[in-house]
């Protein structure tokens, strides 16, 4: 594509890797050079955190508000009652109005850290769609709003297609979902004026919709963008690491943990994350990511310092940085590390090194722990561990142990 682009919100979309796809380029870099645009992202509250899989969208409402227009973090507290089936391979458990609350307070916690919350023409808001869906009249809804889809139409969309090809059950409520999101853009629109809905590219159908839906029925013209689905250079989906999802909520990943997932980023990944992730010039993410050998190394500790900074503030990523270095560099522990603090009740008489390994978060089960110690990826107190029958009672935690999951991943245990 040979667009170029007038407003800065899309020169800065274009130019960091940002834009997968968009309805209209020129019309919506038409309306984000005239003036405020306000715009939207859609999060269903389906846990009590976001994680690293969200933060490229997180950044795309962050860089909306930089070039002076208005992000609106729509929470899905509606339609998390319904489930989206795009690209799942089964139905969503369904959760209750308490829960879904708890979540929603959970990501706010992270929208905060990223975005301006307030009243001002570019400061963002948070919503939720429960507020126009949790008082619908189904047949009201029906005559005005569903007569406006073609079931045709979305049996042809992949999100659904996927399911149906694989003769994997569809629900009706599932069905329902993508008529739900289509709503949610007229009534933003009708609400707030918003002009644009932005997501991940499997939202593609569902956000066309809401595009067709909007100008059938109040005639308006508005716009859909979408990012890339990110895969890691070895073809992972982003995010997903060996110990689990890379929460963004401080009290369920430590910043620590956080700070070393980037740093452990591969050689290749370096300057597209740097583009994405952080705010440093283009430039010199570029400059960065070309770096080779031992050099690119000082470039992950930059990734992982500035996409720290942004979610858990500087001195966190300082204090990370401080560890790793005290821990890799210099063997020793580092105060830092994510901690396992046991009671005397707890620990009774003493625990296996089993036990202390599943509990400290390096393995998700006993078998796993058992497994990590019999292939030598275990250590204690940086020393080789081979008894998985291994006790360790009160006397053995007068000062804290250190346990380690191969090179990267490291707990301490302590009593309290």
């Amino acid at each position: 594509m040979t667009y170029h682009p007038k407003s800065e919100f899309m020169n800065v979309m274009m130019q960091r890797g940002f834009l997968a796809d968009c309805t209209d380029y020129q019309g919506l870099d038409e309306a984000l050079s005239k003036g405020v645009v306000p715009a939207y992202i859609g999060y269903d509250a389906t846990a009590k955190s976001l994680h690293v899989g969200h933060l490229m969208n997180i950044m795309v409402l962050r860089w909306l508000q930089k070039c002076g227009h208005k992000p609106i973090t729509l929470m899905g507290g509606g339609t998390t009652k319904v489930g989206d089936p795009s690209f799942r391979a089964d139905e969503r458990p369904l959760l209750d109005d308490a829960a879904i609350a708890d979540n929603i307070a959970g990501m706010q916690k992270v929208f905060a850290q990223y975005l301006t919350y307030g009243d001002g023409p570019k400061d963002a808001i948070m919503l939720n769609n429960a507020e126009w869906l949790d008082g619908l009249n189904y047949l009201s809804f029906l005559r005005d709003i569903g007569r406006h889809f073609s079931v045709n139409r979305m049996l042809s969309f992949e999100s659904v297609k996927s399911r149906l090809d694989r003769e994997q059950s569809l629900s009706f409520l599932e069905f329902n979902y993508m008529i739900l999101q289509a709503y949610d853009f007229l009534e933003l629109n009708r609400r707030y004026g918003c002009l644009l809905q932005m997501g991940g590219s499997d939202q593609w159908g569902n956000i066309v919709n809401g595009i067709d839906l909007t100008r059938r029925v109040l005639d308006q013209e508005i716009y859909g963008m979408t990012t890339p689905l990110l895969t890691t250079s070895d073809g992972r989906k982003m995010g997903k690491s060996q110990g689990g999802a890379i929460w963004l909520n401080g009290d369920m990943l430590s910043p620590y943990e956080f700070w070393q997932f980037w740093r452990n980023t591969t050689d290749a990944d370096t300057g597209k994350f740097l583009k994405l992730f952080t705010e440093l010039p283009v430039e010199e993410c570029e400059r960065l990511g070309a770096l080779e050998g031992s050099e690119i190394n000082a470039a992950k500790i930059i990734l992982a310092n500035e996409v720290t900074t942004l979610l858990h503030g500087a001195e966190a990523a300082q204090a990370a940085e401080a560890t790793a270095r005290e821990v890799f560099e210099k063997g020793g522990v580092g105060d830092d590390l994510p901690t396992l603090t046991l009671t005397g009740d707890e620990l009774g008489g003493g625990m296996s090194i089993v036990q202390l390994i599943v509990k400290s978060g390096l393995a998700k089960s006993g078998k796993e722990a058992k497994r990590l110690i019999a292939e030598n990826g275990a250590r204690l107190n940086d020393e080789p561990l081979t008894d998985a029958g291994l006790m360790v009672d009160a006397s053995q935690l007068a000062t804290p142990i250190k346990l380690s999951a191969g090179k990267k991943r490291h707990a301490l245990v302590q009593l309290g």
